[in-house]
């Protein structure tokens, strides 16, 4: 009997799957792939249920034989394993990021003669609910706040990138990318306090009151699925920040990242160039700590960001803090430098996962920014965020734009460097 192989990622069986395995049986002995959590994160949405789940959930099928883990979501592992005479899959992945997975699966085929199937996408009104359904689950504040820690479980690095409003947040959301035969996208956002700020024409001294920057946050998850770690500056006052903490919490952000500074908030980057005060380690080890009583769950993480090497405090200085802060309950050490290279930061990195193992570690490399991700995770850096790049890409093409119009007084000289408003559209779910 010949052997059939179709892979899924699928939390809810629904008619189209029913379609494929039907199909697939009538060609021989039907195997499903499961795609594992690390693999289907790279491309797809975040599972809502567990990787053993979903597979008793397709091992449940009529005309299933077989089940196993698909680690590659390229298919090597389980084509080179299996060598199936056919694979299965809807036709959907013809076009987008995905037909680079379609192409390298012919390939693979091709080697001994087996051969591709594209199955009409079936796409109705229930399936069409069902998808929504699954979205609206991933967006709920119970799963979507949880994400962040599970996504620590399940990837060397989780990958932020700034969102400032629901259109950057749809950009983060749904960037995919194909590069070198694999499949990637960002695993979170960062809800920065300089780009919200920017964003509504303010100067970044905590001058956006927290109901306005909550106003923010809802307008991206009113639209995305993705967690949220909200910078919280220095957290105000110890009896405000409780409040902030609850209130995060009950929205569904992951995590919130405060600063080790005191008084007027200046942003971090001027460095010693502009006058600012870091808090004691005991005073801010006594915010930390009222936060962590604050919290009602165990999913919202409160990561302590230290601006030791950013004052030029020294080396001892950073680790000496990042010890008080966990000690106080910190989920997670923040370590930001405005050196160009990344040398201090790597040592920082080196000298805190020498004593402490577990406790996340994350960076934001807008100076340091010659360093890869994989080179950080390296040295035990478990997040990293880009923590202003959409903003400061959007700012100098906006201005040029608005330049040359007044400059020719019509828009046809930026017409070519404009993205087609229909394109942008199509970035916006309708119901």
């Amino acid at each position: 009997m010949k052997t059939v192989y179709t892979c899924f990622c699928t939390d809810v069986v629904h008619e189209g799957h029913l379609n494929i395995i039907r199909e697939a049986r009538k060609r021989g002995k039907v195997i499903v792939g499961a795609l594992s959590d690390k693999a289907l994160i790279r491309f797809n949405k975040f599972p809502t249920i567990s990787q053993e789940e979903r597979v008793r959930l397709y091992r449940s099928m009529e005309g299933v034989e077989e089940v196993v883990i698909q680690d590659d979501a390229m298919y090597d592992d389980v084509i080179t394993l299996i060598h199936p005479d056919y694979v299965l899959h809807g036709d959907n992945w013809k076009e987008g990021p995905e037909s680079a997975i379609r192409d390298h699966v012919l390939e693979l085929l091709g080697q001994y003669g087996g051969e591709l199937v594209d199955i009409p996408y079936t796409y109705n009104e229930k399936v069409k609910k069902i998808d929504l359904q699954l979205r609206e689950k991933l967006a709920m504040p119970e799963y979507r706040r949880k994400r962040l820690r599970q996504l620590l479980q399940m990837t060397p690095v989780v990958k932020v990138m700034e969102a400032h409003s629901g259109l950057t947040g749809l950009i983060v959301e749904k960037t995919v990318v194909e590069h070198e035969g694999r499949l990637d996208q960002f695993d979170a956002m960062w809800v920065s306090s300089l780009c919200d700020s920017t964003a509504k024409g303010k100067p970044d001294i905590e001058l956006v009151d927290m109901t306005s920057r909550f106003r923010t946050i809802d307008d991206i998850m009113e639209v995305t699925t993705k967690p949220i770690i909200f910078d919280g500056d220095t957290g105000g006052l110890t009896e405000h920040f409780v409040y902030t903490v609850r209130s995060l919490e009950r929205m569904g952000v992951s995590a919130v990242i405060i600063e080790d500074k005191k008084g007027l908030k200046k942003n971090s980057l001027f460095g010693t160039e502009v006058q600012q005060t870091q808090a004691s380690i005991e005073e801010f080890s006594a915010k930390i700590a009222a936060g962590k009583q604050a919290q009602l769950t165990d999913d919202f993480m409160i990561i302590a960001r230290i601006e030791s090497l950013i004052l030029e405090k020294g080396m001892e200085d950073a680790l000496e803090r990042a010890r008080a802060f966990v000690k106080a309950g910190a989920d997670g050490i923040m370590i930001h430098s405005r050196k160009k290279d990344p040398a201090e930061i790597v040592k920082f990195c080196d000298k805190f996962r020498g004593e402490d193992k577990t406790t996340p570690i994350v960076v934001v490399p807008s100076s340091f920014n010659v360093i890869t991700e994989e080179e950080l995770a390296a040295h035990g850096v478990n997040i990293v965020i880009y923590a202003n790049q959409l903003t400061r890409s959007a700012f100098p093409a906006m201005q040029q734009t608005a330049e040359d119009i007044l400059r020719y007084h019509r828009a046809k000289e930026v017409d070519d460097r404009l993205m087609p408003i229909k394109q942008i559209i199509t970035l916006i779910d309708e119901l």
